[in-house]
């Protein structure tokens, strides 16, 4: 039995199949996304979504589905399923599905009368190409396969129309054509491991709709193209394999391809393979760079995201190799003092207070896996010398440090932290002024430069930081506690003090150097544990709070009205059970362990296999979001870590 598995029962009730996705990437930056019966319901959603550097260098669904038919004594029985205006799902190809699982790859078992025909889908590793095995198990009769491949051609975030500037003129290559319906292009080359016979017959789709951005409040109505059909003969006992991708390759190696693809995969057969196997797709090496991706299936790469994400989608997995590789490659996009918060080169914007503090972080976790402080002061010190000196003497959006030592930043229309939801030109959260997480993560970073600087020898440094770091606990600490309360303000502005119980203050108390001492400490995994924590992570404001908003739902004004003002996110757990077991020690290992296992039913929810982007604030905290995000698998794994670590000090 797999560990992630569904039955007849739940595949054929489209309520429930329909809101489980498969997300596969590899390490070009090309993926795979649909449910788990084969339905789009996502512009998002392609068997084939590859970058186009023709274009825009962004992803581009090629071929968005096949609709496989099985023909037998001159009966044709369509496998595939689209929905149509009217809530019409046509084909019903859901209905002969007996079961899915993911092991070792994702494989579907279809019955149609005597026949059962598996399917199996892998996406190569290295390459913009997907393949898809066909295994006739059973068959009464002679069997053939048909294949419509519907091909969309458009960038990820838009929609095809049908139009007469399409290029329906195909090459026959080896077991094969090759198209390309727009000029810049890649072609998609689409062939198999058997010789097959090709009917061009091209003929537009119409109207196929996404429910899930339907939902979501945009464009949902498609036209889908398919040039024609491919036909073959299959025996009982044979497969053969479908293969979909960027580059020509030689039908005679295709099935070897599978089978070698196949055999590089982990197991997901327990909870901690899915998080590390969906940790590994979220790491892209393109254009001699290796960089992260942020969420799939719309997010691309996020400075904040990386540094978060980083340590535990590499140190986790003990991969300090491409720990390194993503940090120097983060580096050589440093602007003055600011990491890019979204894009990379000139289309990038560096609207980010805490992405450069989250860089001193990642360090910090490479430091401690590595033990190489010299090496890494040598090698990074000069550009963590930039940022500190940057945010000291004042740098874009008015980031600088005042008098007491604490960082000020925002200004009127931006939102610099992570906090940074905008709708209709307005930041639902601005946190201009004294940002709480932001002045943990300041004197993180000085402290730590010190210990680094200390280990090089570089006692100027040390003394020109040392009286900043010095003053700075006592600042911290006359800012945003108060005693009676218990917990630490949000964010200080020149009207006062926001006490609205949030979240960004269990970063203080997680941090390896801590402005607070540990009653403090205490005061707010207190109030954070009674008022925020949920099984699916930390929401982002109290019930108890007049603006808490428990559902996200909707339009994206109201989703972004909901995104930092209750939703739950669950990267912000793995702060809190470091917060929580850095004071309760062996003692906290278990409670943090059953909320860390709390989270393995999400494995078959959503993105199965993967954890979502956030959970609504109110139970049962339905997933929303990305159905794949970096920080939310990268510190569930870290967390994972830290119990072991804890656990070994118990022994």
């Amino acid at each position: 039995m797999s560990y992630i598995e569904f039955d007849k029962n739940q595949l054929i009730n489209l309520g429930y199949s329909l809101k489980r996705e498969l997300i596969r990437s590899n390490r070009a930056g090309a993926y795979a996304c649909r449910t788990i019966i084969g339905c789009n319901t996502r512009k998002y959603h392609g068997l084939l979504v590859t970058p186009q550097p023709g274009i825009d260098n962004e992803n581009h669904v090629l071929l968005s589905n096949m609709d496989e038919v099985v023909v037998q004594n001159d009966a044709s029985f369509n496998l595939g399923i689209h929905k149509y205006p009217g809530g019409v799902y046509n084909p019903g190809g859901h209905k002969y599905i007996r079961d899915f699982n993911t092991e070792p790859i994702p494989n579907a078992l279809y019955r149609v009368g005597g026949v059962l025909l598996r399917k199996e889908i892998i996406f190569a590793e290295s390459h913009d190409r997907v393949m898809i095995r066909y295994t006739l198990e059973d068959a009464n009769s002679s069997t053939k396969l048909r294949f419509n491949p519907f091909l969309a051609f458009r960038n990820i975030h838009r929609l095809s129309k049908a139009n007469f500037g399409i290029n329906d003129k195909h090459r026959k290559i080896p077991n094969g054509i090759s198209m390309r319906l727009y000029n810049g292009y890649t072609p998609l080359f689409m062939q198999f491991s058997k010789k097959v016979e090709y009917i061009h017959n091209p003929e537009w789709y119409y109207n196929i709709e996404y429910h899930e951005e339907m939902e979501r409040g945009y464009d949902f109505q498609e036209d889908l193209f398919v040039p024609g059909f491919f036909e073959v003969d299959i025996k009982k006992g044979e497969s053969i394999v479908f293969c979909a991708g960027t580059a020509e390759v030689t039908p005679a190696a295709i099935k070897r391809a599978f089978t070698a693809e196949v055999k590089k995969r982990t197991p997901r057969d327990n909870f901690e393979n899915c998080l590390r196997n969906s940790a590994q797709q979220f790491i892209i090496k393109r254009d001699n760079k290796t960089w992260v991706v942020a969420g799939f299936p719309w997010f691309g790469r996020w400075g904040r995201d990386t540094f978060i994400a980083l340590p535990g989608l590499t140190l986790a997995n003990d991969d300090p190799k491409t720990c390194k590789a993503v940090i120097d490659a983060m580096v050589d996009d440093l602007k003055g003092p600011l990491f890019p918060n979204i894009g990379e080169g000139s289309d990038s914007a560096y609207n980010s207070v805490d992405a450069p503090l989250w860089f001193f972080w990642t360090l910090q976790q490479y430091a401690e896996y590595t033990g190489e402080k010299k090496t890494i002061w040598n090698t990074y010190g000069r550009k963590m010398k930039m940022i500190l000196d940057g945010y000291r003497k004042g740098t874009d959006f008015d980031i600088h440090m005042q008098d007491s030592g604490l960082i000020w930043a925002g200004e009127q229309g931006h939102a610099l932290t992570w906090m940074d939801a905008v709708v209709d030109g307005k930041p639902v959260t601005p946190r201009i002024g004294l940002a709480v997480e932001i002045n943990a993560l300041w004197y993180n970073a000085i402290r730590f430069s010190m210990e680094l600087a200390e280990a090089a020898g570089d006692k100027k440094f040390i003394k020109k930081w040392k009286p900043v770091a010095e003053m700075i606990p006592a600042s911290f600490i006359s800012t945003f506690w108060d005693k009676e309360r218990g917990y630490l303000a949000d964010y200080v502005d020149g009207e006062g003090a926001d006490w609205s119980v949030r979240p960004n203050q269990i970063i203080a108390a997680s941090l390896p150097y801590k402005a607070i001492g540990e009653e403090i400490c205490m005061g707010v995994i207190d109030v954070v544990q009674g008022e925020l924590l949920t099984a699916r992570g930390i929401r982002t404001l109290s019930p108890k709070n007049i603006h808490y908003k428990g559902i996200y739902f909707g339009s994206q004004a109201e989703r972004d009205r909901a995104y930092h003002q209750g939703t739950v996110w669950p990267w912000l757990f793995g702060h809190f059970a470091e917060a929580y077991l850095r004071i309760h020690g062996k003692e906290g290992v278990n409670y943090i362990k059953g909320l860390y296992n709390g989270f393995e039913p999400v494995m078959t929810e959503a993105g199965i296999g993967s954890v979502s982007e956030v959970y609504d604030g109110d139970p049962p905290h339905l997933p929303g979001g990305t159905i794949s995000q970096a920080w939310s698998v990268s510190e569930l794994l870290r967390t994972h870590a830290l119990i072991k670590k804890y656990n070994r000090k118990r022994k």
